[in-house]
């Protein structure tokens, strides 16, 4: 865990309010926007006032922001009321600020408050951190850009959180992840009353869903196991740091995992021909092979048709890794619920032959003239189902 990551998760911790989201092309300006500053959303206005802006009115204060325990700059809270506006933005950083480039798009922004003008601002870069702050705060992807919830306040809907509390009391320890994954799904499924046919037509929307739920199941069970260890005073430091590393770590190893099973149950309700963790060459293996290795090692079985997909949460520093899975493939795709990636590495990308596939609400996080050749989960599955309708009319594909 890096110095930064420490820093901010102590911050966080011990802060009045705080906020985390990923830096986008709009905030950097590499969209072609000229709007000034991080974009706040009015349910985080309590981290620039303590009092919601009232249309019609503008309002500001300056406050000092120290970044990175390195330097401070001396920025403005704004809410714009007047006219048609009505928004909260960060702004004032100076020139030379250092997190406004392309390179820092898909970065995780932290502010964390301390009195109406002291803040302390963090930007994580690489994916072990931007996992560590997740875990830290068992935060799923999808629950940035919102008030962070230090106290554990924010409560689920009543029906899902029953069905979650109910699963959660048939295990005395934590279940396999597949086992949760799935237990996770069922309550949302069971809760929302989601169709087989919502599973074809909103593939993106429901990975989400299955995304936080299991994030909410996850937290019930944390409390669950670990709430003997904590009623009672730990005998040494020592025996304190395992059980926060053991903790962190299974948070963060549950997340990649769980995130293979829910797309894996989103490919089998569309009825696609995949086998996860398929042997390729170098007993390398592709988190999904579609169709399978059967045919991928079979040398008459057309290398077009034959498809790989990683799934990471987090990418700007993995995505390579997917790129020497599977040598038969030249087009690799990845699934990621990064938001935003910079200009560079989305070229690097294109320069491998990597294709990013992410829920379809993430593509306007990511430059403009990259987001047509980004996937939302729907148009992937598309894609597949083609190619294997093909192959099934063939006669190669059962």
């Amino acid at each position: 865990m890096s110095e930064i990551l420490n820093s901010a998760i102590r911050n966080v911790q011990y802060s009045k309010s705080a906020w985390c989201r990923f830096i986008t092309g709009n905030d950097t300006g590499t969209t072609g926007s000229h709007q000034a500053g991080f974009y706040i959303p009015k349910c985080a206005s309590k981290l620039l006032f303590d009092e919601p802006g009232r249309k019609g009115e503008n309002k500001e204060k300056i406050v000092q922001i120290k970044w990175q325990d390195d330097f401070t700059t001396e920025s403005c809270m704004k809410y714009y009321g007047q006219g048609t506006r009505n928004e909260y933005r960060i702004t004032r950083f100076g020139r030379g600020f250092p997190f406004l480039q392309d390179e820092n798009v898909g970065d995780l922004l932290v502010i964390a408050k301390f009195s109406e003008e002291e803040y302390s601002g963090y930007v994580l870069s690489s994916d072990e951190d931007i996992d560590g702050f997740f875990a830290a705060f068992n935060l799923s992807p999808d629950e940035t850009n919102q008030l962070i919830d230090v106290e554990g306040l924010v409560k689920p809907d009543i029906k899902i959180f029953q069905l979650l509390q109910e699963f959660a009391a048939r295990f005395s320890s934590f279940p396999e992840t597949r086992i949760m994954a799935a237990g996770a799904r069922d309550c949302f499924n069971q809760a929302y009353n989601v169709s087989n046919s919502a599973l074809k037509s909103k593939p993106d929307e429901i990975l989400l869903s299955w995304v936080d739920a299991e994030y909410q199941l996850f937290r019930q069970m944390e409390e669950k196991v670990y709430a003997d260890v904590l009623s009672k005073p730990f005998d040494n430091v020592d025996t304190f740091v395992k059980l926060a590393n053991e903790v962190l770590n299974r948070r963060k190893s549950r997340a990649g995992k769980s995130l293979e099973h829910h797309l894996a149950d989103i490919f089998t309700y569309n009825e696609l021909v995949f086998e996860e963790q398929a042997v390729t060459e170098d007993n390398k293996k592709p988190d999904f092979l579609f169709p399978n290795a059967e045919c991928y090692h079979n040398l008459q079985f057309p290398a077009d048709d034959l498809i790989v997909l990683g799934a990471k949460t987090t990418c700007k520093d993995r995505w390579r890794q997917v790129l020497t899975e599977a040598d038969r493939v030249d087009v690799k795709y990845l699934f990621t619920l990064q938001q935003g990636i910079s200009k560079n590495q989305l070229h690097e990308m294109c320069d491998s032959n990597l294709t990013l596939v992410v829920p379809h609400k993430y593509i306007a996080s990511f430059p403009q003239e990259y987001q047509s050749g980004i996937y939302d989960l729907g148009r992937f599955i598309s894609m597949v189902r083609v190619k294997q309708e093909n192959l099934r009319r063939n006669y190669l594909l059962s």
